[in-house]
């Protein structure tokens, strides 16, 4: 074919119109792409690619026709060979970065048609830094919010994919102040969705739960995603420091029905039932975790460990008053002076109700705050209805002896009743000690 450079220059000097100046690149295109030999198809696009960008070519021909080219030919030639489509978008962006704010629509366009191709090869870092460089700030034409949180949301799940939570909270963070402004609930979901897995990767369990578990109840969401985003919920909670917090969340995921299909059910249930952990269940829900999430804390444990170490010791709490750390560090299957630094920090973060008394070697369990006013306001609800009896009883003295004469007649029946029932035979079993190895 005829040398590329010459009609292309020869086009440009013949001082056609816009629309026949288009019309005519468009020919030399095809005449390109057609080109039975396409031994020099690279180097003739790239001779194309610079007479578009030319400086002599009218602005308003060289945006179409870059644009056209992105939108037909490249994306035609992704589907045979993308290395070849990958090598001529970024000659592309590296021609028009002198001129990018000329080219912004371009420039954007261009940037999204290569992350598309390295999100295919999974190179998820290279398709987040591409888009890092779309222009979302246009002082030409004001960009929709919808399309800026959308941008940020796909830069930060790949970042996600590629386990770098730092870059990808750069970019929630920035989402975070345009999806007040969306109704597009796609876009909503995905923004939470990317919030949780943040929140998860920074080990904060009890949110990421509560935040996958409001994921599991959206309608929009599919029921498979539904049933993901549960499971995600059931591992938070379980990998959660123990406490209040992470009691609440283990029983709202406990009582809903959906969580007895997920893998993570049994664990769930011992946990609410403040179960002793064996180091049997915890190897089998180790299978479930994320690498992220199989991480080793300061104090040498990973994060399932110290998490069931915390749950272990919040169980025994429930049993024992007292008991003194070499009895716990047995328990818990780790040295007594790991056992005293563990419930010491519980109990000075406020997650455990007990104090430590270091002369013996002996913790002391409390009975939390909770049930203690529980059991106050029993205590103040009986004395409360003595008093209305005493009242009572000074103003009607006959109608209380007749109806108290009544009351234990009745007591009197049942007991006799309860006596003419045969007992069952009993057997006596002695008890073994609890083996939590």
């Amino acid at each position: 074919m005829a040398n590329i450079s010459e009609q292309l220059q020869q086009a440009v000097n013949k001082g056609l119109s816009h629309k026949e100046l288009v019309d005519k690149f468009k020919s030399i295109l095809d005449e390109i792409i057609k080109d039975p030999k396409q031994t020099q198809i690279m180097d003739n696009l790239k001779k194309f690619l610079d007479a578009v960008v030319d400086d002599k070519i009218v602005l308003v021909a060289s945006r179409q026709l870059l644009t056209d080219l992105c939108t037909s030919y490249l994306t035609h030639l992704t589907q045979s060979s993308p290395e070849q489509a990958k090598e001529l978008a970024l000659y592309a962006l590296e021609r028009i970065a002198a001129r990018a704010i000329s080219f912004e629509d371009q420039v954007g366009l261009y940037r999204n048609f290569l992350a598309d191709i390295y999100e295919r090869e999974e190179n998820w870092r290279e398709a987040a830094k591409v888009l890092c460089g779309a222009p979302l700030e246009s002082a030409q034409k004001p960009l929709s919010s919808d399309y800026k949180l959308k941008t940020y949301l796909r830069i930060a799940r790949l970042y996600l994919e590629d386990d770098d939570p730092v870059q990808a909270e750069v970019f929630i963070n920035r989402a975070s102040l345009l999806q007040n402004e969306t109704r597009d609930e796609e876009l909503q979901i995905l923004y939470r969705a990317c919030y949780a897995r943040i929140l998860d990767y920074k080990r904060k369990f009890v949110e990421a739960a509560q935040r996958y578990n409001e994921l599991s109840l959206k309608s929009i969401v599919s029921g498979e995603e539904r049933m993901k985003a549960l499971d995600n919920a059931l591992i938070c909670a379980i990998l959660a420091p123990a406490g209040p917090h992470r009691s609440r969340m283990l029983g709202t995921l406990f009582k809903d029905e959906r969580s007895q299909r997920s893998p993570a059910y049994s664990m769930l249930n011992k946990m609410y039932l403040d179960r002793i952990i064996s180091p049997h269940d915890a190897k089998q829900f180790e299978s479930l975790l994320t690498e992220h999430q199989k991480a080793t804390t300061p104090d040498g444990y990973t994060i399932l460990q110290r998490a069931v170490i915390e749950h272990n010791l919040v169980a025994v709490s429930k049993i024992y008053t007292n008991i003194t750390f070499a009895e716990l560090g047995g328990l818990l299957g780790i040295p007594s002076e790991k056992s005293e630094k563990i419930a010491s920090q519980m109990i000075s973060e406020g997650r455990l109700s007990g104090f430590v008394d270091q002369i013996e070697s002996v913790l002391h369990f409390q009975a939390s705050e909770q049930l203690a006013q529980w059991d106050r306001r029993i205590e103040s609800f009986c004395v409360q209805v003595n008093q209305v009896l005493d009242k009572i009883q000074a103003v009607h003295p006959d109608w209380c002896q007749k109806t108290m004469a009544l009351v234990e007649a009745k007591i009197n029946a049942a007991t006799n009743d309860d006596d003419d029932i045969p007992m069952a035979e009993t057997n006596t079993t002695t008890v073994k000690p609890m083996d939590v190895s």
